[in-house]
Formats: structure tokens, C-alpha cells, sequence
């Protein structure tokens, strides 16, 4: 009857060592991500703005763009932009570095009335001061 516990035991040790077991590829990529000290800040300025978006705080995320933004958008583009709706909602996903003051965030608009089917952009941030990021590139 030891024989058979055993058994069980090894197995389980087994099928919970497999599940552990993380790509080599993407620990990499998170691990990179954790190591920028400009990561954390340029996701939570991004977030920001895409919460002033889903809350259709205008000010705020107007505030969040910078002058270039400003110049390449209409007041009634923004003013469109920032009108989604009760029911928007985004998800935003892992961001890339592209060069030392700047991250590209994969984005996911849904924005139900509008439109049923979710719009698929990014968003630009950029470094806008000592502690300040800024929306470069609207979604």
C-alpha cells in the first residue's frame, strides 16, 4: 500500500512543478518591465488618461495631451473623443520602450455606443517634465 501513495505523491510533485513553470520569454520581457524605473510612471500616466476618457472628464484629459497632440486633433475631435458613453470601458496591455521618454501601450477601446465592436489602437507617452508624463499620440 506504500507503493501506491508514493506514486500519487510523485505525481502530484510533478503536475505542480509543470504548472510553476513560467516561458523563458515571458519572464524576460516582465522582468525588463519591472527593471525601468520610467515603466511604472508612463503606465500610470496612461491609465490616467484613459480613465479621464471612459469618465468623460474632458479637462483632465485634455490637460494630459501635449502641444503636438493638441495641434493634430479639432476641438470636435476631442470633444468626440472624450464623449464614450456610461458604458466605455478600455483595457490596456504591456507597453513597449521606444526610446528613453517614450512607451507605446496597446489599447482597447469599447465603447458600446458607438460602435459594438472594440477599436484596437495605442496610445503614445511621453516624458513631459522632471515627474510629468504627457499623451503624445491619441488612441
Amino acid at each position: 500500500m506504500r507503493f501506491p501513495a508514493t506514486l500519487l505523491l510523485l505525481f502530484c510533485f510533478c503536475c505542480l512543478n509543470s504548472l510553476a513553470r513560467v516561458p523563458k520569454n515571458s519572464s524576460r520581457a516582465l522582468s525588463a518591465a519591472y527593471r525601468d524605473p520610467a515603466y511604472g510612471p508612463a503606465l500610470a500616466a496612461a491609465n490616467r488618461f484613459l480613465h479621464a476618457w471612459q469618465t468623460q472628464d474632458h479637462e483632465i484629459g485634455i490637460m494630459m495631451l501635449t502641444d503636438s497632440a493638441r495641434e493634430h486633433a479639432s476641438r470636435e475631435q476631442l470633444q468626440e473623443f472624450f464623449s464614450s458613453g456610461a458604458e466605455g470601458a478600455f483595457e490596456i496591455q504591456r507597453g513597449k520602450r521606444l526610446n528613453a521618454d517614450e512607451y507605446s501601450f496597446p489599447v482597447v477601446l469599447f465603447n458600446p455606443s458607438n460602435s459594438p465592436r472594440p477599436h484596437i489602437c495605442k496610445i503614445v507617452i511621453v516624458k513631459a517634465g522632471k515627474d510629468d508624463w504627457a499623451v503624445d499620440k491619441l488612441p
